[in-house]
């Protein structure tokens, strides 16, 4: 009865201090706000251009330094397409198994003028016995496939690519936001203006949906948690 009425002062106080718990929320940053933030991370480790001769007509990196030119994603905002294959998996496991075991025995044969030991025997026994076995394991695998069509967003001083490509998909009331940011060499991207996720470095991938598939799957808020904690038994 006392852990009832104690859970239930706890519900009564938490309802009471739930008006103020969204004072110090963090306000979400916006699509734009979040792409100058990784332009300004990836620029820091970019490699400085080369000072160009004044008055020289040769420039690096132009168009004429490279004459065998695919048509492909080079300049701002030039169109590029991201095949997206991640995998991860991992697994671990362990076993235990430790046994020990203890005997012990104490007893009098003999005493001075034949005085009988039968009564006192055995003087003292003991065992004991401990046997331990454990076994676990965890495995994890996630797998991303897709392709997304975006565009080179900025062009590092050595000549390195920033894209990012986003996809919005909105189907049968569930809507669908894939986001792929990433940097890649010129060299990476293949003769059909395609490049792997695998091949870009300082990978971003955001893929997160809203509807109803993900109001169900969706862990529930922390005031039905309190109260399914409080009413389980």
């Amino acid at each position: 009865m006392k852990t009832r009425t104690r859970k239930i002062a706890l519900v009564v106080g938490f309802a009471l201090c739930a008006p103020g718990l969204g004072q110090g929320k963090t306000k979400t940053k916006s699509a734009e706000e979040l792409r100058a933030e990784y332009l300004q991370r990836v620029a820091q480790t970019a490699t400085p251009a080369a000072a160009a001769t004044l008055g020289g007509l040769w420039v690096e990196g132009g168009l004429l330094t490279n004459a065998a030119t695919d048509y492909k994603a080079m300049r701002l905002h030039d169109t590029v397409i991201v095949q997206v294959v991640q995998q991860t998996a991992a697994v671990a496991s362990g076993t235990t198994n430790t046994q020990r075991a203890y005997d012990t025995s104490s007893a009098i044969t003999a005493l001075p003028g034949k005085i009988k030991v039968s009564g006192v025997n055995p003087l003292l026994a003991a065992n004991s016995a401990t046997k331990l076995q454990g076994q676990g394991q965890v495995a994890s695998n996630s797998t991303l496939r897709t392709s997304l069509a975006g565009e080179v967003i900025a062009v590092l001083p050595n000549g390195n690519l920033v894209v990012e490509a986003e996809r919005e998909v909105l189907l049968n009331h569930e809507r669908e936001t894939a986001i792929v940011r990433g940097v890649a060499r010129p060299g990476d991207i293949g003769p059909g203006n395609t490049v792997l996720s695998t091949s870009l470095a300082d990978l971003e991938v955001e893929l997160k949906g809203k509807g109803v598939i993900s109001d169900a799957t969706r862990r529930p808020n922390i005031v039905v948690r309190t109260f399914e904690w409080l009413f389980t038994f």
